[in-house]
């Protein structure tokens, strides 16, 4: 399981980007390295700059270092660019679509609604969040959740992003549900990354 520990607004910023909604404003407040040395830190050797973006890759999903590394090798064998492969690879998680469908609000909300049982595939109850989804396949809150108060919130809107759901999911908030019509391409899939930085990093260890 991802390390938990590092405050979200601290990991944000060194980072370089808004991990949760909440880390936004003080993102923005402070855009530099946490610690007293944060504004005058430079990544400047190109393994540190690989391992940046790879980190910050990492951070978006909330994943593992293994599970990143294995999504890589699948990407690997896929068709076309490694770095465009590994990025709908990770989008494919079933935590990460209930994310973009608005049902949850932080990819760490996203993790413990599946973990604690409330999210069915095609009808049957799925507590990975690593479970990838495939076309066609649809998602939902089980019936015995729907009444939960968080699940109230995400039904009227209230955890849905700014700006348009992406094309690849049917999402009907009322139902609290989701179909993923295809995968995703890498340009519809809205995470900051340079994914070529991070195919480097992999295939230089």
């Amino acid at each position: 399981m991802p390390n938990q520990s590092r405050p979200k607004v601290k990991k944000s910023r060194a980072l370089g980007i808004a991990l949760t909604p909440k880390a936004v404003k003080y993102f923005e407040a402070r855009p530099y390295p946490p610690g007293e040395h944060g504004r005058g830190r430079k990544q400047n050797s190109d393994y540190k700059v690989r391992l940046l973006e790879k980190q910050r890759l990492r951070a978006q999903y909330n994943i593992s270092e293994r599970q990143m590394a294995r999504a890589y090798d699948r990407a690997r064998k896929a068709e076309g660019k490694t770095g465009e492969a590994l990025v709908v690879e990770l989008e494919r998680r079933l935590d990460a679509l209930l994310l973009r469908s608005g049902i949850a609000r932080t990819i760490y909300q996203a993790r413990q609604m599946v973990v604690h049982g409330h999210i069915e595939v095609n009808g049957g109850k799925v507590d990975k969040p690593s479970f990838r989804v495939r076309p066609d396949d649809v998602v939902m809150v089980r019936e015995r959740s729907r009444a939960k108060s968080l699940f109230q919130v995400a039904r009227e809107g209230g955890f849905a992003a700014d700006g348009e759901t992406p094309r690849y999911l049917q999402v009907n908030l009322k139902a609290l549900a989701f179909r993923m019509d295809r995968d995703p391409q890498r340009k519809e899939i809205p995470v900051i990354c340079d994914e070529q930085l991070v195919v480097e990093y992999y295939a230089g260890r």
